[in-house]
């Protein structure tokens, strides 16, 4: 094999759990998920892989070690001999350390020529943040319900309620901050809404528009509503999730 001494390295942080990341190496149905449809991987030493673009660019290879849920080695080339690396042509190590938030992963592409490395640093710059936005799209798929029933918290006047419906879709932890208010951890947020709905008795907070989600971090806009159904305020409040897909971060703007 041609010696590979040029190296590619690029460390991204995911806001999911390692082994959930890790599936994305080993599945060939998340696989594809990331490159594109038809992309297979049979996660074995010495199972084949194949990579399907969308815009119809093949790439194959092997893998060569797969160590659960830390590490998976791969060879990697495109099959259209006009490309600057042919099938074995480069070797992709792929690490992942779990950490408390999430994961990172470290990725180190090794080449045979400088040009070859960097033809694929853009490449690796977009792909892993395709990577990144699909894992964390599989924790996501409640966000919507999640957010709303976060926004029904602040009008809900049985605490207990309030506290159950808030401890389903935030961490024990969680956080919230706005121009009026910086809390932490359930109990300090019950009371906040408590506290709320003295101040603005009958008011309402509703979700305006979809969420959007990137990354683990989400934008969901709202409207506050009062008892008469007009709107007293509008805002956007910004989510970020924990490694498990629960709301652990929360900044409101109100617009």
């Amino acid at each position: 094999m041609i010696a590979l001494e040029h190296v590619l390295e690029r460390t991204v942080f995911i806001r999911a759990r390692r082994e959930t990341v890790f599936r994305y190496f080993t599945d060939s149905e998340r696989f594809a998920a990331w490159w594109g449809a038809g992309s297979t991987i049979d996660a074995r030493p010495g199972g084949p892989l194949r990579i399907r673009y969308p815009n119809g660019v093949l790439a194959s290879g092997e893998v060569v070690e797969v160590a659960p849920p830390e590490r998976i080695v791969f060879t990697y080339g495109y099959e259209d001999p006009a490309k600057p690396v042919r099938p074995g042509g480069s070797r992709v190590v792929v690490t992942l350390q779990e950490r408390e938030d999430g994961t990172f992963l470290h990725l180190r592409h090794e080449l045979p020529d400088a040009a070859a490395r960097d033809h694929h640093v853009q490449g690796w710059r977009y792909q892993l943040a395709v990577f990144a936005n699909v894992v964390t799209g599989e924790l996501g798929p409640g966000l919507a319900q999640a957010v709303d029933a976060f926004f029904a918290a602040w009008s809900e006047r049985d605490e207990a309620r309030r506290r159950t419906a808030l401890a389903t879709i935030a961490t024990d932890d969680v956080t919230f901050a706005d121009a009026f208010s910086c809390t932490a951890g359930i109990d300090d947020l019950v009371a906040h809404l408590a506290a709320a709905q003295l101040h603005m008795p009958g008011v309402a907070l509703e979700r305006s528009g979809a969420v959007r989600q990137c990354q683990g971090t989400a934008l969901a806009d709202w409207v506050a509503k009062g008892a008469d159904g007009a709107p007293r305020g509008r805002g956007t409040n910004v989510f970020e999730l924990a490694p498990d897909g629960r709301i652990a971060r929360v900044v409101g703007f109100w617009g």
